[in-house]
């Protein structure tokens, strides 16, 4: 079986790739799908999140082995990742940059023999040179913390150091 992907770039101008892989890939695969498809090394820090139909992001599925599971989540195929049900992921690629992809799963279909995966089957708008601008807007009004914290009145005299051992 294979899936048919969507993966739109988080941008003010449309930028599509659309391709089959393989349900059996690994989301290792699926980062390599999607970063070259937008003509990326794939090379940088990238991670998954799961996403709901509002595009929000869910638990991350890090590309990296953190130690914490049986099996490394980059090892991981994308039908124990992916189904009907679950089926958005948000992809974000360079997190200095902060490349933003929302992912979906539009449908599966039976695999062609005579063809090779993954494979880009649509491909519209062009990547911008940079990386488009986020606002990073928080819900809350807990923004200003910082000046409503009391510190106390201690300052730090750089006199009260006087060798070189830690404590």
């Amino acid at each position: 079986m294979i899936y048919r992907i969507r993966a739109i770039l988080d941008a003010e101008s449309d930028v599509i790739r659309d391709f089959e892989i393989e349900a059996s890939a690994t989301l290792e695969e699926l980062h390599d799908a999607v970063s070259q498809s937008f003509g990326f090394a794939g090379n940088e820090m990238a991670s998954f999140f799961r996403s709901d139909e509002n595009w929000t992001q869910g638990e991350e599925l890090p590309l990296v082995d953190m130690g914490v599971g049986e099996k490394p989540l980059n090892e991981k195929p994308l039908k124990d990742v992916l189904s009907e049900n679950e089926n958005r992921l948000i992809y974000v690629y360079d997190f200095l940059n902060l490349w933003t992809f929302f992912v979906e799963l539009m449908e599966t279909a039976e695999k062609d023999q005579l063809k090779g995966y993954p494979s880009l089957i649509f491909s519209h708008g062009e990547v911008p040179e940079t990386p488009p601008e986020k606002d990073f807007i928080s819900d809350d009004d807990d923004h200003d913390f910082l000046e409503e914290e009391d510190f106390g009145d201690d300052e730090y005299d750089g006199d009260e150091y006087d060798g070189d051992e830690f404590y």
